[in-house]
């Protein structure tokens, strides 16, 4: 089996799995991921992770044309500007999953650090969220906001819209898109309840432990 077809099956098993357990439903969600030839492969337009099929992958060349497969993504922008920002992604996935995007939506979110620092992981995997305004699905200025961070931030939500992560690789952003949502989810059940977060010291402790980009 070559690297692309691994890659291939790869992005339909994952996104399978996330459809499969409600963190995106119906056309919503996309992802792409780095060929081994510097191009990408990317879930198409209006198309459901519940039933993609490997062979209709959007493949991108690394000059960014499209040269075989279905329609990407609408949301290329958001992709793009992050593999031009943070040099060592390798796949990005965006998601519309519930508690994520139920969390964006409330007063007195920090913007600059939407997820209360709740546990070690959500720090390991995902160091501080950016919420993001909201724009129009497909909007190329989504990309310059992210772009705006200078490659600063791993994960970002779109504010009534949803998340999206950059990782090394395609089963690491999975990780860490599923730890934004389970912390998303702890903000919303403890919000109101007087809950204890992690002190500045324990979480300097994990920055530092885990090299951690929290600037």
């Amino acid at each position: 089996m070559s690297s692309e077809t691994k890659l291939r099956e790869d992005i339909c098993f994952w996104a399978a799995s996330l459809f499969q357990r409600g963190l995106t439903g119906g056309a919503s969600g996309n992802i792409s991921a780095r060929t081994e030839d510097g191009g990408l492969l990317v879930t198409p337009t209006g198309s459901s992770f519940g039933r993609l099929d490997p062979a209709r992958l959007s493949k991108f060349d690394a000059s960014g044309v499209l040269v075989s497969g279905d329609q990407p993504t609408k949301e290329m922008p958001l992709h793009s500007a992050f593999y031009e920002t943070r040099k060592g992604a390798g796949a990005v996935l965006h998601l519309h999953s519930t508690h994520s995007v139920a969390l964006s939506m409330l007063p007195g979110i920090d913007p600059d650090n939407m997820l209360p620092p709740l546990t070690a992981y959500s720090i390991m995997r995902l160091g501080k969220v950016k919420l993001l305004p909201f724009f129009v699905p497909g909007d190329p200025a989504m990309g310059g906001a992210l772009r705006s961070l200078g490659g600063r931030r791993s994960a970002v939500v779109l504010a009534n819209h949803g998340p999206v992560v950059a990782s090394r690789d395609l089963e690491a952003a999975v990780y860490a898109m599923e730890e934004l949502e389970e912390t998303a989810k702890l903000a919303l059940l403890l919000r109101g309840a007087g809950s204890i977060g992690l002190t500045p010291e324990q979480i300097s402790a994990v920055v530092t432990k885990f090299e951690v980009d929290w600037d």
